[in-house]
């Protein structure tokens, strides 16, 4: 899977990023690795999302696919 992700140059120092195609998706680093590296964690946070909290009916189906 590849995304794109918009890095910015923080005011006060360092970087900060979003992810435009997850909502609310963002992170802060020091360097550009460490912002690399809460990329990665900020992402898969934002994809594991609890499904228990999601209302499900008798019709309804859960499907976990790969993209």
């Amino acid at each position: 899977m590849k995304i794109k992700v918009v890095v910015h140059e923080a005011e006060e120092g360092g970087f900060w990023a979003e992810v435009p195609a997850i909502a609310g998706c963002a992170t802060q680093g020091d360097t550009f690795e460490e912002l690399l590296q809460n990329l990665y964690e900020a992402i898969e946070g934002c994809l594991s999302v609890d499904i228990e909290s999601v209302e499900v009916g008798d019709k309804d189906h859960i499907l976990e696919i790969a993209v």
